[in-house]
């Protein structure tokens, strides 16, 4: 029989509690309540002191805002270039290594790689290799009789550029949680197939893609997340440009905040922002509890 908890027990529960909920309350639960507050004013960083309540004029200047709204166009395509790209490589990387064969560990390793690497790292090491002038990959693109492609100075290839770079860093770690779900798959169900006469592309298709959903859904749903929150890759490789092309919304978040310093926009774009993403868990929750 369970004994129902004291007030002594509850009081020892929540003091184990309190550090963790005083770092929430520090690090997220004040922070959001003062992105919120700080939107409906005009605080600008170099003068405090001086700030006053505007209301909605900063969401009625981020409406007009051409470069907001690009950013957002910016951001949603690189999510829908993202998810196809960089999962589907995770898939085919998934399938390389789940058979048994002389050399998988070397390839995991491979794989992952890039995964445990600064994201700062490879977007200076991509910059140098896509450099338009005398950079490795136009070198071998010369080599080969294609002329040179300007990449990352185009506003037609840049964001197509980055999105290359983002698949190509994240992708070994999508693969491990796709080989898992792979590796879970009952063996047995394969040789029945097999008896049965399915070809290997059927058995793809009949049950590995059914039995690994779940595994795959949730792969789906934190790289959506994941990808809205771009911003290193655009910093370091393209400060947004050429033309804004690159401009995400966490990046104009943060360009506005800290290199124009004005704190009230950038507030009202956070909170937009975090509305956006607060929707997609939403939908993350439900279709998860659906599964």
């Amino acid at each position: 029989m369970n004994k129902k908890p004291t007030l002594k027990d509850n009081l020892i529960g929540y003091g184990f509690m309190s550090p963790a909920l005083v770092l929430l309350g520090v690090f997220l639960v004040i922070p959001v309540f003062m992105v919120v507050y700080y939107s409906f004013t005009d605080y600008y960083l170099l003068t405090p002191d001086q700030r006053q309540f505007v209301g909605l004029a900063n969401f009625i200047q981020l409406v007009k805002d051409p470069i907001f709204i690009k950013s957002i166009f910016n951001t949603l395509k690189f999510v829908v270039w993202i998810i196809p790209v960089q999962l589907g490589a995770a898939l085919g990387l998934a399938l390389i290594v789940n058979k048994a064969r002389k050399g998988n560990l070397l390839f995991k390793v491979a794989f992952f790689a890039p995964v445990v690497m600064s994201l700062v790292v490879i977007s200076i090491l991509w910059l140098y290799l896509l450099n338009p002038n005398d950079g490795l990959i136009n070198t071998i693109l010369i080599k080969v009789g294609i002329s040179a492609q300007p990449f990352l100075t185009s506003p037609k290839q840049a964001m197509y550029t980055i999105v290359f770079v983002s698949a190509w860093q994240g992708a070994g770690y999508q693969m491990l949680l796709l080989l898992g779900g792979m590796q879970n798959i009952p063996q047995d169900v394969y040789e029945a197939a097999e008896i049965d006469g399915f070809s290997k592309f059927q058995q793809f298709i009949y049950i590995t893609m059914p039995l690994l959903k779940p595994t795959a859904l949730f792969v789906l749903l934190t790289t959506l997340i994941s990808a809205f929150k771009l911003i290193v890759q655009p910093m370091v490789m393209t400060q947004g440009g050429p033309m804004n092309s690159t401009m995400t919304m966490v990046y104009y978040i943060y360009q506005s905040g800290f290199t124009d310093r004005m704190v009230g926009y950038s507030s009202a774009i956070a909170l937009i922002f975090t509305t956006m993403i607060g929707m997609i868990s939403i939908g993350q929750r439900k279709l998860m509890k659906e599964d």
